[in-house]
């Protein structure tokens, strides 16, 4: 596999620094604002945000049930600024501390509560999922490729404010042009090739995300592209709103509940679908882990073996899945998810540096523009790897 430098969290200017000093700032505030978290909880998260900006590494107490494990995962880099740590690792380090510092862990009366459910029962519970809902029914009622396409666009660009499953169901405009990289005709094809096997999708955002996700996988069960579809989320609360199983079962629900008749027939078909085993939910410790899926352990990896295909959604598995490095853009997207043990696609929208797979006048348009193209969520990639 070819070489890249690892993307760090401090270096000047840069967008994992943002990440730290801006963005997890405004994060804890909004932690502390939605829960009542009391005095001693308050203090080891405002602990956590000023070691994570000014520090140095601490590591785990040595109470916590994973103390050692991290000590391995982090050998060499506690004592030293968080800013030397690579991106990746740091990112996982933070949301793993912040766990501990709301006593998701520990006996007492916090254990089990997700300092994010409040966003993301909020987002689930709004307006806007309403809406998603009612386009349900314009969509095409047969499963056409029409269907197909406005469904796996939706999944591609989840929460993108301005698009919803009536909007992406209209050919062209501003989304086509936002997809810098379009592999879906692959996808499509070997799906087909393969018609009837298990299909994975490894999850990544709850709330407007995880919906059209879910729609999409009811989308390859009733066409029978699909014979099984196994859904992989996060075993605890993850990176604000990764999906954990809880989130699942409150989509699925969202559903059922929905007044539009296209919501709730999908609800209950997907309601079904787990109560016969077509659709599974499984997760794994790995998921929560500041690893690339190239060391993914032996147990999680022989899952995916025997895949027809599996999906990745989103930008932290794309991170993990092409290595969390500064690859020259133009990087064959082959070259460095070719690792992974199954025919995989990755779908994801770009929210940080990390990008591979792009023709190179693309990348010398897209860098012409002068925005941040590689960050600022407008572009978006259908990315397949089918070499195995």
């Amino acid at each position: 596999m070819p070489s890249a430098p690892v993307i760090l969290s401090g270096t000047p200017g840069s967008f994992a620094r943002d990440v730290f000093h801006e963005r997890h700032p405004k994060l804890v505030q909004q932690v502390l604002d939605a829960l009542p978290y009391g005095p001693s909880e308050r203090v080891a998260i405002e602990e956590l945000l000023a070691e994570s900006t000014e520090g140095v590494l601490q590591p785990l107490s040595t109470s916590a049930h994973d103390h050692q494990q991290w000590l391995e995962w982090g050998e060499g880099l506690f004592g030293r600024p968080w800013g030397e740590a690579p991106f990746l690792w740091a990112e996982s380090y933070f949301y793993r501390r912040l766990l501990e510092a709301t006593g998701f862990f520990r006996p007492g009366a916090w254990q089990g509560i997700d300092p994010f459910a409040p966003f993301k029962g909020a987002e689930l519970a709004g307006a806007a999922v309403d809406a998603e809902l009612a386009a349900l029914g314009d969509l095409p009622s047969d499963f056409t490729d029409k269907r197909a396409a406005a469904l796996l666009s939706s999944a591609l660009w989840g929460n993108r404010a301005d698009l919803s499953f009536q909007i992406t169901a209209e050919a062209g405009g501003s989304i086509a042009s936002d997809l810098v990289a379009d592999d879906s005709e692959s996808l499509w094809a070997e799906l087909e090739r393969v018609e009837g096997g298990r299909v994975c999708i490894i999850a990544d955002n709850a709330g407007r995300e995880l919906l059209p996700d879910l729609v999409l996988v009811d989308h390859l069960l009733v066409s029978g592209l699909a014979g099984q579809v196994v859904v992989y989320v996060k075993p605890q609360p993850y990176y604000v709103s990764d999906a954990t199983m809880a989130d699942v079962l409150a989509t699925i629900e969202r559903l059922r509940t929905a007044t539009m008749a296209a919501a709730g027939a999908i609800g209950e078909r997907l309601w079904r679908a787990m109560n016969s085993g077509a659709l599974v939910v499984r997760t794994h410790s790995f998921f929560c882990a500041p690893l690339p899926f190239h060391d993914m352990p032996a147990d999680l990896r022989s899952e995916f073996a025997d895949a027809a295909m599996t999906i990745l959604k989103g930008d932290l598995n794309y991170r993990r899945l092409v290595g969390d490095q500064l690859w020259p853009p133009t990087t064959a997207f082959t070259e460095v998810a070719s690792h992974f043990p199954s025919a995989v696609t990755a779908l994801r929208t770009l929210k940080s540096d990390v990008i591979v797979g792009v023709d190179a006048a693309v990348v010398a348009q897209l860098d012409s523009a002068g925005t941040p193209w590689r960050t600022n969520g407008r572009h978006a990639v259908i990315q397949v790897d089918l070499r195995r």
